[in-house]
């Protein structure tokens, strides 16, 4: 089959129509250095417990490996660029910062819509075409695939950036058997910079171009389920879901208009700037209802109001103290034991009389290490860091 030049300039024409910013063609065999990352990425473990990196790798090295058919990806990218600073709410400890991509309508949602509406046009205008289309839950390697068909390049932040969109693009893709004409692939453009390296207030960066998924807060908020490791609490600061701190800093956001970004995600009024008071105060049901329609659904009502309960030790307010210590009678532990924290970065003589009260009679481990062996006080008084209790 000759490659259809025209098919593929009205196929991205019409992507536009569906909602995309961008668009673009790579050859389903054009990211061939894709495998042999993502092999040492796994084997030096920096995925964490993001176990189904692992599970399907081998679909995850070559579209092909995924469906043997492909012969084209069309690559595309939705837009949610902000119209507010994203680090606005760094200085208000009592308030929570979501990452701007979880504001609104939930990208999984609305990406897919459009991709599939994009393939049926597809399928209708090139009789015998065989589409299949991947979000980011599918085994599918968006951004060396994107890079690949030129809609950007994978920045020293490892997410892609658009010349046009800046980092603000929400990623999917359309195999097909077609054989497509194809774009030239994205020219990396970070030159010397290191903006998004210095932002990272965790250190995730090993190097350029490589993430240690362990040390990402928003792995840490997200994907992880357990406690929060002891040393990125303090620096998780207000942070309550994902983190921006990498994207909002890079210089290429310049471009990236506003206008280009998706209505369905703009921010909704109560997660642009909600109260810690009002998250921690949350059960199953009000959870629920109150991030309907949001990919934060996606984490349950325990592991927000974990997040939610070491920033609140980070925010300083002493309006929260009856709060958190209704917290610390929680049935899920891994509440539990943030409170456990929180209650001592806000009052540490609180904190040691409750434990005082509540050491003896706590079954989960983990909970009882909280008590045993740590006072959080940010100022160090009381028992102190690491100190054993008395």
């Amino acid at each position: 089959m000759n490659k259809d030049k025209s098919l593929s300039e009205r196929l991205q024409a019409k992507a536009v129509e569906f909602g995309f910013a961008a668009a673009g063609i790579a050859r389903a065999d054009a990211a061939p250095r894709t495998a042999e990352r993502l092999r040492q990425w796994l084997g030096e473990g920096l995925h964490g417990d993001m176990i189904w990196m692992e599970a399907r790798a081998h679909h995850r090295e070559s579209p092909a490996a995924l469906w043997p058919e492909v012969k084209s990806v069309i690559a595309l990218g939705m837009s949610y660029a902000p119209a507010h600073d994203p680090l606005r709410l760094a200085d208000e400890g009592e308030k929570g910062r979501i990452s701007v991509y979880a504001q609104g309508a939930d990208y999984h949602d609305v990406v897919k819509k459009a991709l599939k509406a994009l393939a049926r046009w597809l399928v209708a205008e090139a009789e015998g075409a065989d589409v299949k289309v991947f979000v980011d839950t599918a085994p599918v390697m968006e951004k060396p695939l994107a890079e690949a068909a030129g809609l950007g390049w994978q920045g020293k932040h490892t997410n892609l950036v658009s010349r046009e969109h800046g980092s603000w693009l929400f990623l999917g893709a359309i195999y097909t058997t077609l054989d497509l004409a194809t774009d030239m692939p994205g020219r990396d453009r970070c030159g010397s910079c290191d903006a998004c390296q210095r932002a990272c207030p965790t250190d995730a960066f090993p190097s350029p171009y490589r993430l240690d998924a362990r040390r990402c807060i928003s792995y840490l908020t997200i994907e992880h389920a357990g406690p929060i490791p002891h040393e990125f609490r303090e620096r998780m600061g207000n942070r309550i879901y994902g983190c921006d701190d990498c994207l909002a800093v890079c210089p290429w956001n310049k471009f990236a208009a506003t206008a280009h970004a998706n209505r369905a995600f703009a921010p909704r009024a109560e997660l642009a700037a909600p109260d810690l008071s009002d998250l921690l105060a949350l059960d199953d049901a009000g959870f629920r209802a109150v991030f309907s329609g949001s990919p934060i659904k996606r984490i349950g009502r325990d592991r927000m109001v974990r997040n939610c309960l070491i920033a609140a030790g980070n925010s300083a307010a002493a309006g929260l103290v009856e709060t958190v210590v209704r917290l610390l009678d929680d049935p899920a532990p891994v509440v539990r034991g943030a409170a456990v924290w929180a209650l001592g970065r806000l009052d540490v003589g609180r904190w040691a009389k409750e434990r005082g009260a509540r050491l003896a009679s706590e079954a989960d481990e983990m909970v009882r290490s909280e008590w045993a062996t740590k006072s959080p006080s940010p100022s160090g008084e009381g028992l102190g860091w690491g100190s054993p209790a008395a």
